[in-house]
């Protein structure tokens, strides 16, 4: 009997994927409440220049990466060296 029942849940499962309407999430149902007495105002796809802030240049970070290591691995052979004598 187990068996049937799977067969039966998964002609459901098929038949429900297949329809051709599928009733929108609650989030969205929501929104579109939202949206119809007070719309959304238009957004830019990029945020204005004085909003975002500022970034560093990419050399300026990889400069900042290369110089820590740069110290790291002197630092690691200074105390190699005094270690051994």
């Amino acid at each position: 009997m187990p068996e049937q029942d799977d067969v039966e849940r998964e002609f459901d499962l098929k038949w429900a994927d297949g329809a051709e309407y599928k009733e929108p999430s609650a989030r969205a149902r929501m929104l579109a409440a939202r949206w119809k007495e007070n719309p959304p105002k238009p957004q830019p796809f990029r945020a204005e220049a004085e909003l975002r802030t500022p970034r560093r240049s990419s050399w300026v970070s990889t400069a900042i990466v290369f110089g820590s290591v740069a110290a790291v691995v002197l630092l690691l052979g200074y105390v190699n060296f005094r270690a051994s004598y």
